[in-house]
């Protein structure tokens, strides 16, 4: 059997090659994308994000439970931030993901790859496999790590920001860019004092936005809030199956730009290593002779 072929019947060790294509084999992986992409945009994408500690992979371990209840077939990509360094992706989350994947939910770290936040052509390619394979929605874990999370918000449909009130999440960090993404807010480990104060906080700051996001409580080990998350999940599911098309038409024009600019800074970058006259401000701007302002703007002009 070929692997489109596997891919379609959904079968695991088929989507798990594949998405290894994406991450690491670029001619093979365009060569896979080409025969899927007409197909492709359909499926709900569902970004979760948050600071380390904050609960979000058991969360979404008993969420994609309640989801498959609720009729749907979840599959999760869980981003390391970090993994760039190493070139691994964290396994912690399939750990604490177990029970959901007996259920029939898919579940895959990947590395970042230090790609602008996390938004890679890995993670968009990966989404496509994902949903070729008769997934939706897909839930993208990501490392609240700087931008990545406002980075996230662009890629997916719906977006949820985890605080837990023991990792000092306080007033100050939520004003840092999360105050725009969301259209759900949890409190979660709301078992743990400070739960209530932070929900305050946070309907306080948060609910004035144009978004009218949700603020909720969830707790894993106290089993709270998870139903009501999951549903309210579905509900945004079916109101973000009206846009989908206009959505995904606005990504498509961010993934294009992403493309093309990067093929350029490639090309520049090429040649600038070859070029003489690159050698040559080069220089004067190292014996300071011009300021790298001057130089950029003369080299620049004979790159037109």
């Amino acid at each position: 059997m070929d692997l489109l072929t596997e891919l379609k019947g959904g079968k695991r060790g088929a989507i798990a090659r594949a998405i290894s294509m994406v991450e690491n084999d670029e001619k093979e992986a365009r060569t896979l994308i080409k025969k899927i992409f007409k197909n492709s945009g359909k499926s709900i994408t569902i970004g979760i994000t948050g600071a380390p500690g904050a609960g979000k992979s058991s969360l979404i371990n008993k969420t994609s439970l309640e989801l498959n209840k609720l009729g749907f077939k979840t599959a999760v990509l869980a981003i390391d931030p970090t993994s760039h360094i190493t070139g691994g992706a964290i396994l912690g989350d399939r750990v604490r993901m177990t029970e959901s994947t007996d259920s029939g939910t898919y579940i895959r770290s990947m590395a970042s790859r230090g790609a602008t936040g996390a938004i890679s052509s890995a993670l968009r390619n990966s989404i496509r496999i994902l949903e070729f394979a008769g997934f939706d929605p897909i839930i993208i874990e990501s490392v609240g790590a700087g931008q990545t999370e406002v980075d996230i918000s662009k890629v997916v449909d719906v977006t949820v920001v985890v605080f837990n009130p023991h990792t000092g999440d306080n007033i100050q960090t939520i004003k840092a860019g999360l105050t725009e993404i969301g259209d759900i807010y949890l409190i979660n480990k709301s078992d743990l004092q400070g739960a209530n104060q932070l929900f305050d906080s946070v309907r306080d700051f948060i609910g004035m936005s144009e978004k009218n996001p949700a603020i909720m409580l969830t707790s894993v080990k106290s089993n709270k809030g998870i139903v009501e998350f999951a549903k309210k999940l579905k509900e945004l599911i079916e109101v973000r199956r009206k846009t989908k098309k206009s959505q995904e038409q606005s990504k498509l024009d961010a993934e294009l730009r992403d493309i093309v600019l990067n093929n350029v800074k490639n090309k520049v970058s090429t040649m600038l290593d070859s070029s003489i006259t690159y050698s040559r401000y080069l220089k004067k701007v190292q014996s300071k002779e011009l300021d790298p302002f001057d130089a950029a703007e003369k080299i620049s002009k004979l790159l037109k």
